[in-house]
């Protein structure tokens, strides 16, 4: 038995994922990182296993009933953890955040902003002080009552609504209208209003057309369904909806985002004219601070803001001081450029987490444990120092700091190291070393042993000579003003820039438009699926061949099975039970719903009737449960399959199993498997490639695997662009682009371009130094 005081977290028997039923002891009160190659198991450890251990022990304490409004993630498969405190998790996640969202809301630091102009804010003679939620454009309160305190109006217009006015209301003219019944609907009551709805749209009278999309009436009719010979239809009560009404309900109602991004096809945004963009009442706008209204300072970027608080009351001097002690933070890791109101959806997945690491530099906490999932993703080497400070602070004021993270000079500013390897999926699993980082020179099989302790440059390359360019600009756009760019065709080249830059901003400008692009890839982390029944398989079209390889065994031609039995995804071949899902939901009171195995089919998502069909002595089940490289050698005979697969081992995702639901694959992965599914296509004519920091999440063995194939690529005959911090990757390329030299509005120019030893050279340009050190 420990000690009460036991300075370290003991973890033991954790079989989470693919772990092994691991052991591990790391100390409290210490930067400790864990490292090891992509899918080698140290997320299942950090967050899967300690962090959802210390969220479940916290829920524990809460009372039943608050327990069920709360997200639980369910109880981690570990034998037991002694000396946990509590666990507050910084993961990079995308949350979905809604478009009232904002670099303010997010930090707290509009909450003080309104605080200030409630308080000591200058008011017109005779006006009365306001509440600070007055000053809030999401609280009734203080929302414009024209925009609801969106700041833009959204409307819509016959063109948008009606595409192609040549068709009638049975054609679909209406193409802002739902599809299936509800459409048909629609239709039927507009028919029993007595409009023609088989008379081509323009022919219809202008009154007519104007009500149908316009109007704000709801009518409601009897229906009398046309009789289908199969279905009697009885009369029903059916209530009309004007096209206008539908898509601006859909719009503001809907929680799916494909049918908000469907409806938004159909919507012009403009300025709301009541309040000019800046989403608040007159009556709170009539109040300044420094002669500047709310709306006008939470448009400036942080530092400026900052520069500009000053405080002439006793009132005035402690509400300044505050803010500015809150936004020192944030600028402090290289986020100054952001101004209060940048909306939240626009922010990158790493800005996004450092945003809210500041915000927890200021809680005070202590005696707790951060778990950091990869802080320096998307950050420029300038930024990653800003970075060690700041986890070093949260350290000294007393807390544990666990980080997962490949970025070597994160791992070297670390006390401690947990190893996890040595290889990825089913050959990792294992801690290979947990220990100080000085110490992992002597472990063999640490892949990240070879990386961290060999710090001479990579062989030269030879730099390729352009088959010509491609012109982008003038630009202006975010911070970017009238900037012309030149990437040269037939090369790779890496864009890079400090954060808030304009990195991403300009290569969104690369379209299939420009002149000598036939064909234009964008390769990005989003998730490939958003439910388990999308998988590995089913994204790069293997699973198409493996169907087909099941449904012409013997077996299945003698019983009459064809391609669609071999499907989960429709009735058939599939368990019923769990409806090819795999597991069942059990709901249960007061506690997380927990997901088990389907009873019937234990997982293997068929019918006992198609797992009887065999190919080679494996049923399909058990094919999906083969990892990416096992089926590589069991289909090696089938050109379709192994060239999915190969291009899968390509780009190192060998260890992912074929059935892995999209759901578990982290954004590295689904970048690679989207690259992966490229690799396999035919080429025809000349491709753009376009990768915004491909190598996140990756470690420095899985970065050379992945750019051997980038550069491949290049070498027939394609062109490659790269947004990259990683300055390995940037030594390799053809072409650098530097943008900066700061961010924000002390970014979006060009500081250098031309050849890595060139811009290693530049003056002016932040990248400069740290690429001539990498350079060989």
């Amino acid at each position: 038995m420990h000690s009460p005081y036991d300075q370290y977290v003991r973890v033991r028997d954790a079989r989470e994922h693919n772990l092994r039923g691991v052991d591990v002891d790391i100390p409290r009160d210490v930067l400790a990182v864990f490292t090891g190659v992509s899918g080698s198991g140290k997320s299942s450890l950090a967050f899967g296993t300690i962090y959802a251990e210390a969220q479940r022990r916290y829920f524990e304490s809460v009372a039943p009933y608050a327990r069920r409004l709360i997200h639980q993630v369910g109880a981690p498969k570990v034998g037991e953890i002694t000396g946990l405190p509590p666990a507050v998790s910084l993961q990079q996640r995308r949350a979905a955040p809604t478009s009232r969202s904002s670099v303010g809301t997010v930090t707290n630091l509009s909450n003080s902003l309104r605080m200030l102009f409630s308080r000591a804010g200058d008011y017109p003679p005779g006006a009365e002080r306001l509440d600070s939620d007055a000053f809030s454009p999401n609280t009734a309160a203080g929302a414009c009552p024209a925009c609801h305190g969106l700041g833009h109006v959204h409307d819509t217009s016959e063109e948008l609504l009606v595409p192609d006015p040549s068709l009638t209301i049975r054609e679909g003219a209406i193409a802002a209208w739902p599809g299936a019944w509800q459409g048909k609907n629609l239709r039927d009551i507009l028919d029993a209003l007595g409009h023609d709805v088989d008379r081509p749209w323009r022919e219809l009278p202008a009154q007519a057309r104007e009500w149908i999309l316009f109007t704000d009436e709801q009518p409601v009719v009897t229906v009398h369904p046309v009789r289908d010979a199969d279905r009697i239809q009885r009369p029903y009560q059916g209530t009309y909806m004007s096209a206008r009404r539908y898509v601006l309900k859909t719009f503001s109602d809907t929680r799916s985002a494909s049918l908000r991004a469907k409806a938004e096809r159909f919507l012009t945004s403009t300025p709301c004219a009541a309040c000019g963009g800046s989403r608040l009442r007159p009556e709170a706008l009539a109040v300044t601070f420094g002669g500047r209204t709310i709306a006008e300072l939470a448009a400036l970027p942080l530092t400026d803001l900052a520069a500009l608080l000053d405080g002439r009351t006793e009132t005035a001097r402690v509400l300044t001081e505050d803010l500015k002690s809150r936004i020192a933070p944030v600028a402090e890791l290289g986020l100054g450029y952001l101004s209060l109101d940048r909306s939240t959806p626009t922010l990158s997945a790493g800005e996004l987490q450092r945003l809210r690491l500041a915000t927890q530099l200021r809680s005070g906490l202590f005696g707790v444990v951060y778990v950091l999932d990869e802080p320096s993703a998307g950050l420029h080497p300038a930024d990653t120092e800003a970075l060690l400070t700041v986890l070093d602070r949260l350290k000294t004021a007393g807390n544990s700091v666990f980080v997962v993270e490949h970025h070597l000079e994160v791992v070297r500013g670390a006390d401690w190291l947990v190893d996890v390897g040595p290889g990825a999926g089913e050959h990792g699993g294992r801690v290979l070393y947990s220990g100080p980082p000085a110490e992992l020179a002597s472990v063999e099989e640490s892949a990240t042993a070879a990386f961290l302790f060999d710090e001479s440059p990579g062989p030269a390359r030879e730099v390729r000579s352009p088959r010509g360019w491609l012109t982008v600009g003038p630009v202006t756009r975010h911070n970017l003003r009238a900037v012309t760019a030149e990437f040269p065709r037939g090369a790779f080249t890496a864009v890079t820039g400090v954060s808030g830059s304009g990195k991403s901003t300009l290569i969104g400008e690369l379209t299939e438009e420009l002149e000598g692009v036939d064909r234009l890839v964008r390769v990005d982390q989003k998730p490939i699926g958003r439910t388990p029944r999308s998988n590995l398989a089913t994204y790069t079209g293997l699973f198409d061949v493996v169907r087909k390889v099941f449904a012409a065994t013997d077996e299945a031609r003698a019983r009459g099975y064809g391609v669609g039995r071999f499907s989960f995804n429709v009735a058939g071949g599939r368990c019923e039970t769990c409806q090819g899902e795999g597991f069942v939901s059990v709901e249960l009171l007061f506690l997380p719903s927990t997901y088990a195995p389907c009873p019937d089919c234990g997982g293997a998502r068929y019918n006992p009737e198609t797992l009887e069909v065999a190919y080679r002595g494996r049923n399909i089940a058990e094919v999906l449960d083969l990892t990416a490289e096992a089926a590589a050698a069991f289909f090696a005979d089938i050109p379709s399959a192994a060239r999915s697969l190969g291009t899968l081992l390509d780009v190192g995702l060998g260890y992912l199993r074929l059935g892995q639901p999209a759901t578990e694959l982290s954004g590295g992965e689904a970048q690679r498997i989207k690259l992966a599914s490229e690799l396999q296509r035919g080429r025809r004519g000349h491709t753009l490639y376009l990768l915004d920091e491909p190598t996140t999440g990756l470690h420095p063995a899985d970065v050379e695997v992945l750019m051997d194939r980038l550069h491949g690529l290049v070498d027939a005959g394609h062109t490659v662009v790269v947004v990259e911090h990683d300055m390995t990757v940037v030594a390799g390329a053809d072409w650098v682009v530097d943008l900066g030299p700061g961010g924000g509005d002390r970014g979006g120019r060009i500081v250098a371009s031309g050849p890595p030893e060139r811009v290693a050279r530049a003056a002016g340009s932040v990248t400069a130094p740290y690429l001539a050190r990498v350079m060989p």
